[in-house]
């Protein structure tokens, strides 16, 4: 933060080493004068440092980005990255305007020459296929003229392209400002290669049981009033929840089983045109599988063939030992009902193939830097071949140093494939082979040295499947249970014990923030977050959502506010670091003034070493990561003794046994130069993260989401 304030105090500098003018040329300002923005109307969804965000516009946004983003991102998932967007905007804006940051023309045009979508695209490319400003601004000038629709798209991209110039102006004047002196780069040098080794005797703090620690109210509100900055929360809420699935009942699954397996055999129905009894086929005696499955199915025929591993693995094997014709089920997949009649079968129908291709100049799709001559590649490729039939050859390897084809990384692995998939020359080679054949094939592509890897039998199956859902009977009924539960559980005053009397299952979810969509057990449910944080919403209340698959009836169970966190919500956290140092204070006041070997027999603790330990890394083998041991070691002389010393783990005595100090450089400035590129590396995440931090952010999006 020094640095910004050092940026702050050359604003006037800045400017005009930024740019002479104090507004800058915008790209459209040869087609437009407007540099975006505009007047924020209607109510704010957030205020940064005083600055509204403009609800009207953020909701904008939002449906652009949910355009963008598509069907998989919830729409919580997109408000909250827009917020975040928004967020990083405000915040920067207000450090260009305090530093009076503006891009000009140059500017804009170099950063554009960094994106390959403007940069590649040949409408902007002069003769020599390069990108040619010029014709740049010519085809956004057409386009305003005769192209509204896509010079909107434009100016959003060019509201994005100047902020993102003023981000990299702005972070690279801070970055300007970060360097690493030759004395911090000696001291990075020392702390990763001076050493020492020592002795230790360590009485670990999980020798003293946690029940022989008393740890009382007070002192917990005390450790947390001490340390505010690790206890602050957000205002947050606990809800406990009973989920009333909706899915299919005993009797649902009897009639679909019954259905499905009706329509097996043939049936008889009256045709009251021809005044006469029709015999309908069944599934068994179908001559028409497709039409019978696109009537009676919810799975549709597929007409493709398929090896064992591509069916369900509970039924591959039967499924597999079917003769033609033949019909297996009703049986259970899933949601589904089934029956699976055989259609037919291949015997090694699918082939496991890997090759080495030698292509050549003028072979279809080579690589323009082959260059070798058709003969040269036939006569590598039957070198090749014979090295592959070799007793000692790894095919595998072969083909990563040889292979021409993109399969070349994989070990020439094409994986499996039916008939006709393959070039004829090569599917021939596959299919009239045995596995474990080499041999060599001519194709347009080039020379194939060919290995046939697997075989494996493939089927042509029809499914008849019926979907198990609720019947309309027992979605009624599961209404009639959620609701009469929600009732019992208000005149009750009693969620838990009108659950258990029901014999239901009660789910809590705690800690949950304003902003949450998701919840354990029930998935994305924003309804119940907006409820649970309704003012008007009084804690022991009980309502029923309607969710996905069914009813969740929800209990709000405690609020929190925004704040220090109270001693019980925090005991959690502070009863370990409080037994910590009441068990180290109790292992101290026992061992004071002990040498290092009565220290050891009076605990019943053997003596240990660890060697070459650095201050880079303070981790002591055996024992873990003890920064204040590991230091206090090379603080100390060596053959020196340390008193009784408080680490992580538990507490130590050690003896400084050996001291190395690392070789003195002739310089240092690799050392630095590490650190100052390790820095400003950093620059762009460690300097918003400070600036957010020290922004007053409020946050109002779950007053409109």
């Amino acid at each position: 933060m020094a640095v910004l304030e050092n940026i702050r105090k050359r604003t006037t500098v800045l400017i005009l080493i930024i740019g002479l003018a104090l507004f800058a040329f915008v790209i459209s300002g040869v087609l437009s004068n407007d540099m975006g923005g505009g007047a924020k109307v209607g109510s704010s969804v957030g205020e940064v440092n005083g600055d509204e965000i403009s609800i009207d516009q953020f909701r904008r946004n939002v449906e652009a980005y949910s355009r963008m983003a598509g069907p998989s991102a919830s729409s919580m998932q997109v408000v909250n990255q827009v917020w975040e967007r928004e967020l990083r905007t405000t915040i920067l804006d207000q450090q260009f305007e305090e530093l009076g940051i503006q891009v000009g023309h140059d500017q804009i045009i170099n950063y554009i020459k960094t994106i390959p979508t403007y940069v590649q695209n040949p409408e902007f490319h002069n003769a020599d296929g390069v990108f040619d400003e010029n014709r740049f601004k010519a085809a956004v000038a057409d386009w305003k003229a005769n192209n509204p629709a896509r010079y909107n798209l434009w100016l959003q991209d060019e509201q994005a392209i100047i902020q993102n110039a003023k981000e990299q102006a702005y972070f690279n004047l801070v970055r300007a400002g970060v360097a690493s002196t030759l004395k911090e780069g000696e001291l990075e040098y020392n702390l990763a290669n001076n050493k020492v080794d020592i002795k230790y005797v360590r009485v670990p703090y999980s020798s003293i049981p946690d029940s022989t620690i008393s740890v009382s109210k007070k002192e917990i509100e005390a450790y947390v009033k001490a340390h505010k900055e690790d206890f602050k929360q957000n205002a947050s809420r606990d809800i406990q929840f009973v989920y009333f699935e909706e899915k299919p009942s005993v009797e649902d699954d009897a009639q679909v089983k019954q259905e499905i397996t009706s329509l097996l055999e043939d049936q008889v129905e009256y045709n009251t045109q021809k005044d006469a009894n029709d015999t309908i086929l069944g599934f068994r005696n179908t001559k028409d599988i497709a039409a019978f499955l696109d009537r009676y199915s919810d799975e549709k025929f597929d007409t493709i063939y398929k090896a064992k591993n591509q069916l369900s693995p509970k039924f591959a094997d039967t499924l597999m030992a079917l003769s033609k014709g033949a019909v297996f089920g009703p049986y259970k997949d899933g949601g589904f009902y089934k029956v699976t009649k055989m259609i037919d079968k291949k015997s090694d129908g699918s082939v496991k193939a890997s090759h080495i291709l030698i292509a050549y100049e003028g072979a279809q799709n080579a690589n323009p830097e082959v260059t070798r001559t058709k003969e040269e590649a036939e006569k590598k490729a039957k070198e090749l071949l014979r090295e592959a039939r070799g007793n000692d050859a790894i095919f595998t390897q072969l083909a990563r140093d040889n292979s021409d084809g993109p399969s070349a990384p994989r070990g020439g692995d094409l994986g499996y494939f039916q008939e006709g998939v393959m070039v004829e020359e090569f599917n021939d080679f596959a299919f009239k082979n045995s596995v474990g054949s080499i041999g060599l094939v001519e194709t347009d592509f080039g020379f194939h040295v060919v290995k046939v890897d697997d075989k494996q039998d493939i089927v042509q199956i029809a499914t008849l499947a019926r979907e198990l859902e609720p019947s309309e009977e027992t979605v009624n009924a599961l209404f009639t249970e959620a609701t009469k539960f929600e009732m019992d559980a208000i005149d009750s005053k009693d969620f838990a014990a009108t659950a258990k009397a029901g014999n239901f299952v009660v789910r809590p979810v705690n800690k949950i923030n304003a902003m949450d969509e998701v919840l354990p057990g029930l998935s994305a449910q924003r309804a119940i977050v907006q409820w649970a944080f309704n003012e008007g919403t009084k804690l022991g209340e009980v309502k029923r959502f309607d969710i996905n698959n069914g009813y969740a009836v929800v209990q709000l169970t405690a609020k929190y506010k925004e704040g220090l966190m109270a001693a019980e919500d925090a005991s959690v956290l502070v009863l370990p670091k409080i037994r910590k140092e009441k068990k180290a204070a109790q292992i101290i006041k026992a061992n004071n003034g002990k040498s290092i070997d009565a220290f050891a027999k009076d605990n019943n603790i053997t003596e240990s070493t660890a060697s070459a330990l650095t201050m880079k890394s303070p981790t002591i083998p055996g024992a873990g990561a003890e920064p204040y041991v590991v230091g206090s070691a090379f603080a100390m002389e060596q053959g020196a003794t340390s008193g009784l010393l408080e680490g992580e783990t538990g507490v130590y005595m050690i003896t400084v046994t050996k001291k190395e100090e690392a070789p003195k450089l002739d310089n240092y400035s690799t050392y630095a130069n590490n650190l100052q590129a390790a820095a400003a590396g950093r620059v762009n995440i460690s300097v918003y993260n400070a600036l957010k931090d020290a922004s007053e952010i409020e946050d109002k999006r779950a007053t409109f989401y």
